[in-house]
């Protein structure tokens, strides 16, 4: 079993900052009750990059030196070959003592004596701690749940549980905005996924006036920036049209350029189906809808087709190459269509089943899913 010790980045949020030295770092190690053997050093990147080899040495009686350049303060690690253990630190100095004990493997007694892995070594402490006692909550509370007549003591637990989270949390937020070495804020910041990024805003936009030109705070609070970008692109999007609402009305010309609504099918159970022409997936799709149709037109079903098709012809000429043989509308709009907006199109095929009041009971229904709906809800 791995030996991985309290410095392992919990996260795989690492950072590279400036060096204080000259480009080069070098640690001499001294691993107490190790046997004689390759020791490498190895740089951790921030991004999905492996981990990769800078320098390697043969350790004797515990004792090795290892030696690497560095334009960047970052974090890297020191891993044993024949132990397969390994101590991640931050090059903060030119020269680093490095000491620990394989019998005695505790982050109190593995040291790098520079100030910037103090800081890390008492960060990763507190953060135990904080977690630990919110395990130890979490315990209860299940525990408590399974209890009767434990109502206003799983009450106390879990508001208790949810204030250390917060004060968790905010410890985190503030670590970031106030930590005196860039290193730290960043894998700080791999702590906070449970964090609302909004949250998280103006301490990460804070980092790049903290340090500017530092490198890994730009690549990092851009990342960043991208992340919530992309959020609230995603918030704003159409969302798909919810199980349990009514079912958004459309009306659009059926294949003889007549109106159709969805209304007028009110009182049957309807699979919307969205689908084109130009969908392979959704011709795929075709002839499981068409068994579905077969199986279940008698039994108070149909089926609405709605295309998101920009050419007629081609509309057409796939429903009778299929044998889709229930009511097909369409605007011809293609992803302009009035469909996509109301029930939060992202793509197709796709479909929604409508109950005879209107409602959605279910969506995405797809091969034997489709069919084993039909049948719990019409075979009765």
């Amino acid at each position: 079993m791995k030996k991985v010790m309290m410095f392992l980045l919990l996260t795989g949020i690492l950072a590279a900052c400036k060096n204080a030295g000259n480009g080069r770092f070098t640690v001499n190690g001294n691993i107490r009750n190790a046997a004689d053997q390759t020791v490498y050093l190895e740089e951790i990147f921030f991004s999905k990059r492996n981990p990769e080899i800078v320098d390697s040495a043969k350790s004797k009686g515990g004792l090795f030196t290892l030696s690497t350049p560095a334009k960047e303060q970052g974090m890297y690690r020191i891993r044993l070959a024949q132990d397969n253990t390994f101590f991640v630190f931050i090059n903060d100095r030119e020269k680093i003592d490095f000491t620990a004990d394989l019998k005695k493997l505790d982050i109190s007694t593995i040291d790098f004596n520079t100030p910037a892995n103090a800081q890390l070594k008492g960060f990763i402490q507190q953060v135990s701690a904080r977690r630990s006692a919110l395990d130890s909550l979490a315990q209860q509370v299940q525990q408590l749940a399974q209890t009767k007549g434990a109502d206003s003591l799983l009450a106390a637990r879990r508001k208790e549980g949810s204030d250390q989270e917060n004060a968790y949390g905010s410890y985190l937020v503030k670590y970031i905005d106030t930590t005196t070495n860039p290193v730290m804020a960043l894998f700080a910041f791999g702590f906070t996924r449970n964090i609302n990024p909004l949250e998280l805003e103006k301490p990460m936009g804070r980092l790049k006036q903290r340090y500017p030109g530092n490198a890994a705070v730009a690549t990092m609070v851009d990342q960043f920036n991208t992340m919530l970008a992309q959020r609230a692109a995603q918030q704003a999007a159409p969302q798909p049209a919810a199980i349990g609402s009514t079912a958004p009305e459309i009306s659009m010309p059926d294949t003889d350029g007549n109106p159709f609504a969805l209304s007028q099918l009110r009182g049957k159970y309807v699979l919307v189906d969205f689908w084109a022409s130009w969908c392979g997936p959704c011709r795929g799709e075709n002839p499981n809808v068409v068994k579905a149709y077969n199986r279940f037109k008698d039994k108070n079903f149909t089926v609405l087709g709605v295309s998101l098709d920009r050419d007629k012809s081609a509309w057409l000429a796939a429903i009778k190459e299929d044998g889709l043989e229930w009511k097909q509308i369409s605007d011809l709009k293609y992803w302009s269509s009035a469909a996509v907006p109301l029930y939060g199109l992202q793509g197709i095929p796709y479909n929604v089943l409508v109950d005879p009041d209107g409602k959605i009971i279910a969506e995405g229904l797809r091969g034997p899913a489709l069919d084993a709906k039909l049948g719990a809800l019409l075979n009765k």
